[in-house]
């Protein structure tokens, strides 16, 4: 192979190379549309579910979805907020995952423990979390459990409480 043939090919080479990166990037923002479509779609099947799961096993009689709180530049988004007054007078946090792992269970205690920064007039409420998702490993449900969150599984085409045996939900208020 003589000189120009080399160039000539390390030339065409950068040129294939530039766009195998372009159709790369591309894939990547669909894939990462197809997720967030995804769950969209299992937030969007997941509401009337926990809505009724909030208001028949939990008694909550506010129940709002998509909530946002604003302090200053802070932001906390809520996937479903529920609560209650009176005699019970709780809150319910719950968070919808397409697929949950580890991540999306530090994520929702995280949101359990900036609530009462972001919502101080429901800050002196019994605070629960709830992670409903569609797909959950034995060893995630397991983690969900141990630290104290309840757990809706897709059943059915909804979504169904799951309370392992000798589960006791935390109260994030610790009251």
């Amino acid at each position: 192979m003589t000189d120009e043939e080399l160039k000539e090919l390390v030339a065409s080479l950068a040129v294939a190379q530039r766009k195998t990166d372009r159709q790369l990037k591309e894939l990547g923002i669909q894939i990462g549309g197809i997720g967030n479509k995804f769950g969209s779609f299992t937030e969007g099947m997941a509401f009337p579910s926990m809505e009724k799961i909030l208001r028949k096993q939990f008694g909550l009689e506010t129940i709002s979805t998509n909530t946002k709180s604003f302090k200053g530049n802070r932001e906390l988004e809520l996937d479903v907020l529920g609560y209650s007054n009176g005699d019970s007078n709780k809150v319910v946090i719950v968070e919808v995952k397409s697929h949950l792992n580890e991540k999306g269970i530090e994520q929702v205690l995280k949101i359990l423990q900036e609530f009462p920064f972001f919502f101080p007039e429901l800050a002196h409420k019994k605070r629960y979390g709830m992670i409903a998702t569609v797909a959950a490993s034995k060893e995630i449900k397991q983690k969900v459990a141990e630290a104290g969150l309840y757990l809706g599984i897709i059943h059915d085409e909804q979504f169904k409480l799951m309370k392992p045996k000798g589960f006791e939900p935390k109260n994030f208020n610790g009251n």
